[in-house]
């Protein structure tokens, strides 16, 4: 399917949506929640993503959102299937989007994990604690994001990503770093990880 069709589609998509929800109060009043329902296809209603491969934005710092978005529009993170939908968001109210969804209280789904894959995982993220925090929070004034509540498919993916160095860090020092301790890592870290991170809430 081309970018034109793609974005055309998508539109035709999001005026139905929003005629149909026309008639609903609250939550979709704002002008960012009209613009974003375009991104629920994916990341589910108000950012709650439903799938494992697939990030949860709700409560997401509106400025890491806002990075990520410039990044995949400008293709510093490749991605096929952000690539428009970036666009999208940036021609029709990247700030207003950005703070809805960080407005959105993210609801963590049940996970079940291997409570020995938790348990290595949990001494594997000591090494993430200095950028991610103790509890995977992440840093918005380092503008690092956070992990933990995030789906384990979409968690092994990044890790991937880092640990082929397919994906860089605007910040030497910290892509130095990063190099380092994905260095030391085998893929099954990657799930245990994953694992342990899921669990927080």
């Amino acid at each position: 399917m081309g970018k034109s069709l793609l974005i055309s589609s998508t539109l035709t998509v999001l005026a139905l949506i929003l005629t149909a929800v026309k008639v609903e109060a609250g939550p979709l009043d704002s002008p960012g929640a009209q613009k974003s329902l375009v991104c629920s296809a994916c990341h589910g209603f108000a950012g709650n993503s439903p799938g494992n491969t697939v990030p949860i934005i709700a409560g997401m710092n509106a400025n890491i959102f806002k990075k990520a978005i410039k990044d995949y529009a400008e293709g510093k993170r490749q991605s096929p299937e952000m690539e428009p939908y970036s666009k999208y968001v940036i021609q029709f109210g990247i700030d207003e989007i950005a703070e809805f969804f960080a407005s959105q209280k993210p609801t963590r789904v049940a996970a079940k994990a291997d409570a020995k894959a938790i348990s290595r995982g949990a001494t594997l993220a000591t090494q993430c604690a200095a950028c991610h925090g103790p509890k995977g929070d992440g840093d918005a004034e380092k503008m690092t994001p956070a992990l933990r509540g995030q789906p384990t498919g979409y968690l092994q993916a990044q890790m991937a990503l880092f640990g082929g160095d397919k994906r860089k860090l605007d910040d030497a020092g910290s892509d130095e770093a990063k190099k380092r301790i994905f260095k030391g890592l085998a893929d099954g870290d990657f799930a245990d990880l994953a694992a342990y991170y899921v669990t927080l809430k």
